[in-house]
């Protein structure tokens, strides 16, 4: 087999987790993925896989070179592409992830839409409000909000947005709305831990005027979900992403306090992994999710 063959193999045995799995997917014989292998391995003088009743895992070469086999992988699809004209058609594998509510109410209701434009791509959607490891978990492209913080990391701003003071028509009811931004110290927050590094202190503008105010609360939460079923349930306020909360401002089940006060703006980040140029599959999702939220409203796109 020729070198680049002897890659894919390799890289597609990793991925699956066996030989019998990887040849499925490449539609050959189990022996021919074996053989391949351990052509490789003697190739490279080193021992690439470890075998054992559970499966297979990568020695520290093998795990180094598969993250080197899959970006140089990339380079020759995207020369392939080149060659071939910006018409081509997109095929293969894509590997997104984004956080989990983001993804549920902004990118996964349109993601027909993507997979009708390029029906030779097979897309995974990992959805996690971690900040993974990109190419530890082969990841083409990751959706990430706010301050990135690892500078290394190729990234492409996809779609400025508003932070917004919110609660529960129940919760107002019950201990009143808050007219100035100050007041807010007197209420009870749900803190997003995620955001901002699940900052307490917030300044408010209007007019030019800057107002700072300390929130305090008895619960603080990791996940965007879970500070959503706090606030809907009328547990607190809260200072979030206007996106996590679209549907129930939309509806009437969450409204927005001191609409006359603007937060810090958050940004949503196309994020590759790092050393890596983005593919021609990455570069049409950035482009696919910055057209949904154009059309969404509500956020300033950034230039394509």
């Amino acid at each position: 087999m020729d070198r680049l063959t002897l890659m894919e193999t390799f890289v597609c045995t990793v991925e699956t987790g066996s030989f019998s799995a990887a040849a499925r997917r490449l539609d050959v014989g189990q022996p021919a993925v074996s053989k391949a292998i351990a052509q490789l391995e003697e190739r490279l003088q080193a021992r690439l896989l470890l075998r054992s009743t559970r499966g297979l895992t990568t020695t520290e070469t093998g795990q180094a070179y598969y993250e080197s086999a899959k970006r140089a992988i990339a380079m020759v699809d995207e020369a392939d592409g080149v060659a071939r004209g910006a018409s081509a058609e997109l095929a293969g594998k894509l590997r997104v992830c984004a956080a989990v509510t983001f993804a549920r109410l902004h990118i996964i209701p349109h993601i027909k839409q993507f997979l009708q434009r390029h029906p030779g791509l097979e897309v995974e959607v990992m959805l996690d409000d971690r900040q993974i490891d990109l190419l530890e978990h082969g990841i083409d492209v990751a959706l990430r909000m706010g301050d990135l913080g690892d500078s290394s990391m190729t990234a492409r701003r996809i779609v400025t947005g508003r932070r917004l003071a919110v609660a529960a028509p129940s919760y107002l009811a019950e201990h009143g709305r808050p007219r100035l931004p100050a007041d807010l110290a007197r209420h009870e927050a749900v803190v997003y831990l995620r955001d901002s590094g699940g900052a307490t202190t917030w300044s408010f503008e209007r007019d030019g005027t800057e107002v700072s105010v300390t929130v305090g609360g008895r619960l603080r939460v990791n996940a965007a979900e879970g500070v959503r079923a706090a606030v809907c349930s009328g547990v607190g306020v809260a200072i979030v992403s206007e996106w996590m909360f679209a549907p129930e401002l939309a509806s009437g089940a969450v409204e927005q306090l001191l609409p006359e006060w603007s937060l810090p703006t958050i940004d949503v980040w196309a994020v590759y992994p790092a050393g890596r140029l983005a593919s021609a599959k990455a570069r049409a999702f950035t482009t696919f999710v910055q057209e949904i939220m154009a059309a969404g409203g509500g956020a300033a796109v950034a230039p394509a």
